[in-house]
């Protein structure tokens, strides 16, 4: 058996190459992680390497002391991630104090995980701790329609929810808690993954303006399914926009109250 026969792992490069087609990676853009569960680590245990030297998270993630991450690789493209697993993706542990990784696998010829890597997991711990450990999946990218809304909309989560909501119904079904929205802030930044980890306590995905999606999931396609929703919603807006420039008639307020009822979503009530 090889790393790359596993489950898990195939999932997450199928993840990588779903993503890649929808066109919301360019070049080296966007990174992807999983927050490997026990039983999928025994099952590939004995074919990784510890002998790696600790580096540097940058930060204390204690609450993720002694876990292992699937992880995309800095520089690397989604692109080539099915074609090259070994090189363009890898296994990372961290270590018993939460403030430093070490590679097991992967990351062949020198590489090591997305510059955004202490993002992901100052948000993992975030997401473990606010879903009693279900959420595994901690996801960013570039669709184009999202980010374009990013610079005619206000960067304020209560309106920029409610266009979502207006314009596919299915949004206030797969994220009723709506959206968190931060201004731009500089790729890779602490700044950016503290802002995001204060969202991330109460929304599954944010909005970073100019910039793309950061969001979560309990598995690989709640995590696409939940980028996807917000990328069709956002196309519409952008039709919608580039059509009329307003609409003549749209959901209201209690059709939100009446599929909160339907489907037991509990919408905050500061979205309708």
């Amino acid at each position: 058996m090889k790393v790359t026969d596993a489950k898990f792992v195939k999932d997450f490069i199928n993840m990588c190459d779903d993503c890649f087609s929808q066109g919301w990676h360019e070049r080296n853009g966007g990174n992807l992680s999983y927050r490997i569960d026990n039983k999928d680590i025994a099952e590939i245990k004995d074919l990784l390497d510890f002998s790696g030297e600790w580096c540097d998270i940058g930060t204390a993630v204690t609450g993720l002391k002694n876990e292992f991450f699937l992880v995309t690789g800095t520089g690397r493209y989604f692109q080539n991630v099915k074609k090259c697993p070994e090189e363009n993706i890898g296994i990372t542990e961290i270590n018993e104090d939460g403030t430093k990784y070490r590679k097991v696998w992967g990351f062949a010829g020198g590489g090591r995980p997305t510059s955004e890597f202490p993002s992901h997991l100052m948000n993992h711990e975030v997401k473990k701790n606010a879903t009693n450990g279900t959420n595994r999946v901690i996801y960013h990218c570039h669709p184009a329609n999202l980010i374009a809304l990013t610079y005619v909309l206000p960067l304020e989560e209560i309106s920029f929810t409610r266009e979502l909501f207006e314009t596919m119904p299915e949004c206030s079904v797969v994220f009723p808690n709506g959206v968190g929205v931060l201004p731009y802030m500089t790729p890779g930044s602490v700044e950016i993954a503290v802002a995001s980890g204060e969202q991330m306590k109460s929304h599954d995905v944010i909005v970073w303006a100019h910039h793309g999606i950061f969001c979560s999931g309990d598995d690989f396609d709640s995590a696409f399914g939940l980028a996807h929703t917000v990328e069709k919603a956002s196309e519409i807006i952008v039709k919608i926009m580039s059509t009329r420039g307003s609409r003549l008639q749209t959901l209201t307020s209690d059709d939100f109250r009446a599929l909160d009822k339907a489907y037991h979503l509990n919408i905050p009530e500061k979205f309708l």
